[in-house]
């Protein structure tokens, strides 16, 4: 499954902003699939679940190798909720809790390194289109 990628940066209140390389899972088919049987993911990437619309999400790791911390957004890239270390390969169900628009899924352990917390801002070309509309 081919994806394309986009810069992002997450900043906190505070003032950090942390940059990744994000790929962007825009159609059903790549949403479905996202990040499963990947070895692995360098450091500063991820990838960005697009919904079309804000709607409450279910994630989980089906075929995953790789442990996540996942990041919902919502409509205007707020994190709204945050699943760190998500289990390789668990059928168990991520809830968004609530409405979200987008999910970001990066290296398992990055929010804690990062301090990465609710609240945060998400900045991409994808979310910026959106934005306006």
């Amino acid at each position: 499954m081919a994806f394309d990628s986009e810069s992002l940066s997450i900043a906190s209140p505070k003032g950090q902003t942390h940059k990744f390389t994000v790929e962007l899972a825009l159609t059903p088919p790549q949403l479905e699939y996202g990040l499963m049987y990947r070895d692995k993911m360098p450091a500063d990437h991820g990838m960005l679940f697009d919904f079309g619309t804000s709607r409450p999400v279910m994630m989980w790791m089906k075929n995953t190798k790789l442990s996540l911390d996942m990041l919902f957004l919502d409509k205007s890239g707020v994190v709204t909720h945050i699943q760190e270390n998500a289990v390789p390969y668990s059928e168990a169900i991520i809830s968004s809790n609530g409405s979200v628009a987008y999910v970001i899924e990066l290296n398992g352990g990055i929010v804690k390194k990062l301090g990465l917390s609710v609240g945060d801002k998400v900045a991409s070309a994808t979310i910026s289109a959106k934005l306006g509309k």
